[in-house]
């Protein structure tokens, strides 16, 4: 019997697509022609699962990709439950800092998995722009950030996190970096 694709997965099956997705970042980070069977090898699933979840190397890179863009989102509204929202703006800053680099290592495996760049871009551009709105609502509202930025605005200026080398000292220099746009972000608002 096959499952609907809109059907949830049983918790066993959603477990190992997860954990198919955890290696499959690590490992194509490593090397873009990480073997698919070295991949369900580590993630401790047969190939059958394996290629239940992911038929071919496309699907597996894309939805890596799709899986961690949504993690960057989702962490925006898990921070503002436990964080001053300025605070929440900027532990997200670091978390898509990770994230920058991280799809910097899987930029190989990307270009040789698939030429639909455009999809790439349009797989993370609404989640991560839902998170951004929420944090930078919430930023406004508790007049931490000057008023009227807008996600795109925010975007353009952290815009040089993607020229950052993922192989040398990035945590420092993205950490500069997002300190200089928090910095911008706070002159003008109404709170300070």
């Amino acid at each position: 019997m096959q499952e609907k694709k809109d059907a949830p997965l049983r918790s066993d099956a959603q477990r190992n697509r997860e954990r198919i997705l955890e290696v499959a970042l690590t490992e194509l980070t490593q090397s873009a022609d990480a073997p698919l069977s070295s991949i369900a090898r580590k993630a401790c699933v047969g190939q059958g699962t394996f290629y239940r979840h992911f038929p071919n190397r496309e699907s597996l890179v894309l939805e890596v990709y799709r899986y961690e863009v949504q993690q960057v989102a989702d962490t925006a509204a898990q921070l503002l439950e436990t964080r001053a929202p300025d605070q929440a703006l900027r532990e997200w800053m670091d978390r898509l800092a990770q994230y920058a680099m991280a799809k910097a290592g899987l930029a190989d495996a990307m270009r040789r998995a698939t030429s639909k760049q455009n999809a790439l871009a349009g797989l993370g551009h609404g989640p991560v722009t839902s998170a951004l709105t929420l944090l930078l609502t919430a930023n406004e509202e508790a007049g931490t950030i000057r008023p009227g930025v807008a996600p795109d605005d925010f975007l353009l200026a952290i815009a040089g996190l993607w020229q950052i080398d993922p192989h040398g000292d990035w945590q420092s220099r993205a950490g500069r970096l997002l300190d200089l746009v928090m910095d911008g972000l706070r002159a003008g608002a109404p709170g300070t």
